[in-house]
């Protein structure tokens, strides 16, 4: 890789590839990750890593085919006859028509997908014998008739997979990760954005999903419930019809519950600097997301849920060369103010994630 494509802006693409390998939906990928994630110098490695042996599988039990609709001059008839183009060729004058049929192929969207991902991750790894492994197989799908051109607009996490398919979603979600880090370093690896509230909006939610992956990789084996993207009522008592209709609805980023240590800690993650600057020149934190995330406290509030009673806010920054871990307890609940420095090292943003809740 360039050296021009070390840094998307100030964050080093190391840390960006780290976001989405926590982000990713993959459940395989993050069982793998367990195993070896005290090694993270590289996350293109473990991608290419996991994917070759993941195609390696799949050749040896024969790809996945489809069929697809093709139009060809054939010696007889198959399909629907293109009476128009056979005239235009003059192709019975040669004994054949053109037909169009559909054709059993393994140029499937799904494979020429994996063997692009493939082809993409030789120019990201930095281990020689890996990049060797991964052009040999992308030579093997070629040889059986798979383009490695990617298919427009095709995302294997929007495709339904049934039952006897989770095979081919567990080779294509991690064929989608290394496609994605190599769009990321193509696009945005000479571009100059400076700090994260200007980044584009797909990284404010991926900053979002990885802290959230983060979490359920490292805590849940140890007896934590995470949950995102869960839904909170107002405590209403009483109100007009149209008045609790007109509510706007809460969505909590991050819950975190551990019963046997009694612990419930609400997280708002927020892809923008911790502080702004007062009418007087004087930085304070964002009032708004504080009357955010002092909302969601205070509404599960309830006292059958002794969890409720006790429970903590957290507002997670990004930032860039700055470190803030600061806390106030407003009636009886501890609010923190942390920051996750994305221009450090991989293990060391790793461990401060970590740090944060252990």
């Amino acid at each position: 890789m360039s050296e021009r494509r070390h840094y998307v802006g100030k964050i080093p693409v190391q840390n960006l590839w780290l976001l989405m390998l926590y982000a990713s939906e993959s459940r395989f990928l993050f069982a793998q990750l367990s195993d070896v994630e005290e090694n993270l110098e590289n996350v293109a490695n473990l991608i290419a890593d996991v994917l070759c042996d993941l195609v390696d599988n799949r050749l040896k039990r024969n790809l996945s085919t489809q069929f697809v609709e093709t139009e060809r001059e054939i010696t007889r008839v198959r399909g629907r006859i293109n009476i128009l183009s056979t005239e235009r060729t003059m192709a019975l004058s040669k004994g054949k028509v053109i037909c169009s049929f559909d054709e059993l192929t393994m140029d499937s969207d799904r494979n020429r997908y994996i063997c692009a991902s493939l082809s993409a991750l030789v120019g990201l790894v930095d281990k020689p014998e890996l990049a060797r492994r991964c052009h040999n197989l992308t030579l093997r799908l070629n040889r059986l008739g798979v383009s490695d051109r990617p298919p427009a607009h095709y995302r294997p996490s929007r495709e339904r997979f049934s039952r006897h398919e989770a095979d081919d979603r567990q080779v294509l979600l991690v064929a989608e990760l290394a496609h994605d880090m190599h769009l990321l370093t193509e696009s945005l690896g000479s571009k100059l954005l400076p700090t994260p509230d200007k980044q584009k909006e797909w990284v404010r939610k991926l900053f979002e999903k990885a802290v959230g992956g983060f979490y359920k990789l490292k805590l849940m084996p140890n007896g934590w419930s995470v949950k995102t993207g869960k839904k909170a009522r107002w405590p209403i008592s009483k109100g007009s019809v149209l008045g609790q209709e007109l509510l706007p609805s809460m969505s909590m980023d991050i819950v975190l519950e551990n019963k046997r240590l009694a612990q419930r800690l609400i997280i708002d993650t927020k892809f923008a600097d911790i502080l702004m600057k007062g009418r007087f020149g004087n930085s304070t934190f964002k009032s708004n997301y504080i009357y955010q995330l002092y909302s969601y406290v205070m509404s599960q509030v309830d006292a059958n849920d002794k969890l409720s009673l006790n429970a903590s806010g957290m507002l997670l920054h990004p930032s860039l060369g700055e470190s803030y871990d600061e806390y106030a307890v407003i009636q009886g609940h501890k609010i923190r103010f942390c920051t996750i420095d994305l221009s450090l090292d991989s293990d060391i943003v790793v461990e401060r994630l970590l740090s944060l809740i252990v």
